[in-house]
């Protein structure tokens, strides 16, 4: 069910965002009185799941969920068609049309894609507000994995800056670390100030994991497993662990490697069970699990900060936190080509972008991921690449620049290049989520 609610939220979500970006192509087509041959919701090779026609277009959804597109009279895009091309020009043409129209038909599209960005982040504001947490609340520091201890953090850093600048969300210390190729990380670490070196391969390592550090928590009970060892021993939802073998211990990164340590032994775990100190034996089985879901709620553990925002203040704030967005995004798409991170390795396809959706259906997670998916599609769409709007834009400029137009045989093996270059990108990509499957 979680897959299928997933799948659900990423087709409703693409479908719309495809929708919208040809709609900005059509809507100055329109505008400038440039014929549309066809509208369409999805790729439609050989045939297409519904069409029907009104007045000089037709509308349809094609059963290739790879984008969408918009047929404009006397222009080569994606359906290639040249004979269209070896006829006279049309006044109602593409290619009739001047410069600068042409050049707003072509970036409608990622115009549109940006726009719907910057009203879902003003409606979600607005909506819901904004919840985070504040750096300086987590009280009881970090816990960190392998790879942040050998960078030198220890459970317990309580983090001050990056690079000595403060980063006031902390859940976004690890982005700012890699996108802003930080250097340095200053914490404090019982009761003293630490500067913290960090690795120079630390960003190859980061673009990869999903953990890195995460705040710190008391082991707290959530739920406990049927059948388990936790449930014969007598835990309870709301149970709190304090001490192991009289060894005293509250936080989940203590507790968990003794546990891991005593497979097929007896471990005795004094809890707080409703406000009662009590002593309870238990059997640590093979896998080393006790079978307890711990309670991972940190609004529990840590104040939250909430802004809650008016229909006018929303308006500035959503229109820079998309241009934030986007301003990360940019980065992150810079190391896709770096040497040192290798981010091409870790690109990912339909699997990757389905799997960025919650399992349960939840409207201001579904319209954020939405926002982002649109300033990623606008960005991606400007870039100077061949069958790519911003391939179209760029020989668009070379004609307003220079007064010569490409030829369409020039223009023709550059669409299909472009076209190559795509599906290859493709293909990698949703092999790489392939790949994953099988190997994590």
């Amino acid at each position: 069910m979680e897959i299928l609610i997933k799948a659900l939220q990423f087709l409703l979500s693409l479908s719309l965002l495809v929708l919208l970006h040809e709609f900005g192509h059509f809507f100055f087509a329109k505008l400038f009185k440039t014929r549309v041959e066809k509208f369409y919701l999805f790729f439609d090779p050989w045939f297409s799941i519904f069409k029907y026609k009104k007045g000089e277009t037709e509308y349809g959804i094609g059963w290739l969920p790879l984008g969408g597109y918009v047929k404009i009279s006397g222009m080569i895009d994606e359906s290639l068609d040249l004979e269209q091309m070896k006829q006279p020009a049309q006044p109602y043409e593409f290619r009739s049309k001047p410069t600068w129209q042409r050049l707003l038909i072509m970036l409608g599209g990622v115009t549109v894609n940006f726009l719907l960005a910057l009203a879902i982040y003003v409606g979600i504001l607005f909506t819901w507000g904004e919840e985070y947490l504040p750096t300086k609340n987590v009280t009881y520091g970090i816990a960190v994995d392998s790879v942040a201890y050998n960078a030198g953090f220890r459970n317990g850093d309580k983090i001050l800056t990056v690079d000595y600048k403060e980063v006031e969300n902390f859940f976004k210390i690890v982005p700012t670390i890699v996108l802003e190729e930080a250097k340095t990380v200053q914490v404090i670490r019982d009761g003293k100030l630490i500067n913290i070196a960090l690795p120079e391969n630390l960003n190859y390592t980061l673009i990869r994991k999903k953990d890195f550090f995460t705040v710190r928590i008391p082991y707290i009970v959530g739920d406990v497993v049927k059948n388990t060892a936790a449930e014969k021993a007598g835990l309870k939802p709301g149970d709190k662990v304090v001490a192991v073998n009289d060894s005293q211990v509250i936080f989940v990164d203590q507790i968990k490697p003794i546990v891991q340590a005593n497979k097929n032994k007896n471990i005795t775990l004094t809890i707080e069970q409703n406000g009662v100190l009590k002593k309870i034996d238990i059997t640590v089985p093979e896998t080393g699990l006790l079978g307890v879901v711990l309670d991972g709620n940190i609004s529990k553990y840590f104040q939250l900060k909430h802004n809650d925002y008016g229909f006018f203040a929303s308006i500035p704030a959503g229109i820079s936190m998309g241009f934030n967005t986007l301003s990360n995004y940019v980065k992150q798409f810079k190391l896709i080509f770096s040497k040192e991170t290798k981010g091409y390795e870790s690109l990912g396809g339909f699997i990757t972008m389905g799997n960025l959706f919650s399992g349960v259906w939840d409207w201001e997670s579904f319209w954020a991921l939405t926002a982002l998916l649109s300033i990623v599609l606008a960005f991606m769409n400007i870039l100077p690449i061949p069958a790519l709007d911003g391939g179209h834009v760029l020989f668009l400029l070379y004609e307003m620049v220079t007064g010569r137009k490409p030829s369409d045989k020039f223009l023709e093996y550059a669409q299909i290049t472009g076209i190559v270059i795509l599906f290859s990108l493709i293909i990698y990509a949703n092999l790489n989520d392939i790949i994953r499957l099988f190997t994590h």
